[in-house]
């Protein structure tokens, strides 16, 4: 499979088109480092991949569009969810985005008990975002990783598929365009 980035004149700021050998109909759109990734087949025209940039922008800006991008904000939904999930663990000092964690995807300091969560998660599907909440709450009960702590994290219902979206994410991401995955060595 290759996928070659490419240069269309007409669209809208932070857009970047890939055609993908592999594709023949199909046309998606995903957030990648703050910008909107378009992936077309390879011999798609010119005026389609215009149309379809156009139709997908605004669908994926309406799904991923987030209303918690205050920390006032991002602190009452972690509030929410500690009250649904977690009512034993204390109520956080502090729940606040942080433009500096690009490798977690979150970080407790129980001691103050102060949550920081990856602005990279902004761009993400809600239940992303709240199950990595729910995983810094838990860490207000339970420091380490053990069986004890996840079971507090298994509470939230989406924990399998959050896990499994940002394992996702993060080998997608260490993939560079038209790059092929190493399979098993």
């Amino acid at each position: 499979m290759t996928i070659t980035p490419i240069q269309l004149t007409g669209l809208p700021d932070g857009v970047e088109v890939r055609r993908s050998s592999r594709r023949r109909k199909t046309v998606s759109a995903f957030r990648e480092d703050g910008r909107t990734v378009v992936v077309v087949p390879q011999r798609m025209p010119a005026d389609q991949i215009r149309n379809h940039v156009s139709e997908l922008v605004g669908r994926l800006s309406r799904r991923t569009s987030t209303p918690l991008r205050s920390d006032t904000a991002l602190l009452a939904h972690a509030e929410r969810l500690r009250t649904r999930y977690l009512p034993e663990a204390p109520t956080p000092a502090s729940v606040t985005w942080s433009t500096r964690q690009r490798r977690r995807w979150g970080s407790c300091t129980t001691a103050e008990r102060t949550i920081r969560v990856s602005t990279l998660l902004a761009e993400m599907p809600g239940f992303v975002l709240d199950y990595i909440l729910v995983h810094e709450l838990a860490h207000l009960i339970r420091s380490d990783h053990g069986p004890e702590f996840s079971a507090l994290v298994a509470r939230f219902p989406q924990t399998e598929l959050a896990e499994g979206f940002l394992q996702g994410f993060d080998h997608a991401r260490t993939i560079g365009p038209g790059e092929e995955p190493s399979g098993p060595q």
